[in-house]
């Protein structure tokens, strides 16, 4: 693969999910819907809707375009608000929050892009999970930013590779649109057989 133009803020979310996914995401072009995937998809299209409006105190606009130069990220935002002086985004999910970071990277990734358009400092934003109604704050920490670029890092590098990592399996996989394509769990046992060779 060539040098990359930009990297879309959303495989930040599926590299820390599952490298394989990403590659297969990003890299092959690949993607299987499933109920999950569905869901999400919905939810993004009522989302996506660019408008901009004033809530009480809070102004709101919704679906517009988020840029880094330095970092080399793209991508669209389910909800950018300010309230107070203070800029953050809003990322939306359809399920509730799970036991990974992979939510609160993709957020981080979109507070790296409003620094850098605005020149403000972002130090907080929210992912609202659909089936709970309820937002959960991120805070955008030193050690969140450095865990998100050293992802962009990873990224980068996956992405002039093209090199496809290992599928492992984990409770993740039992959700995964591309379980099908992946086999984790075969993948394991040709590995072992080959080192038993």
């Amino acid at each position: 693969m060539n040098e990359i133009d930009y990297i879309p803020i959303a495989s930040l979310n599926q590299y820390a999910y599952c490298a394989h996914r990403c590659w297969r995401m990003f890299c092959a072009g690949e993607f299987t819907d499933n109920q999950y995937t569905i869901e999400g998809t919905s939810l993004h299209d009522r989302v996506h809707t660019l408008s901009e409006l004033y809530r009480e105190d809070t102004w709101q606009v919704r679906a517009i375009w988020l840029k880094s130069e330095e970092y080399k990220l793209i991508g669209k935002s389910d909800l950018i608000e300010s309230e107070s002086g203070e800029i953050y985004p809003v990322e939306y999910k359809r399920g509730s929050k799970g036991e990974w970071d992979n939510d609160e990277l993709q957020v981080c990734a979109q507070a790296l892009c409003l620094e850098e358009m605005t020149g403000r400092k972002i130090t907080q934003g929210f992912v609202y999970y659909a089936n709970s109604h309820q937002r959960q704050l991120v805070e955008i920490s030193d050690e969140l930013r450095k865990d998100a670029i050293a992802t962009i890092s990873f990224i980068t590098e996956l992405f002039q590779t093209g090199k496809m990592p290992t599928p492992v399996y984990s409770k993740r996989c039992q959700g995964c649109s591309l379980y099908s394509q992946c086999l984790p769990r075969v993948a394991d046992k040709v590995r072992r057989y080959q080192e038993d060779d």
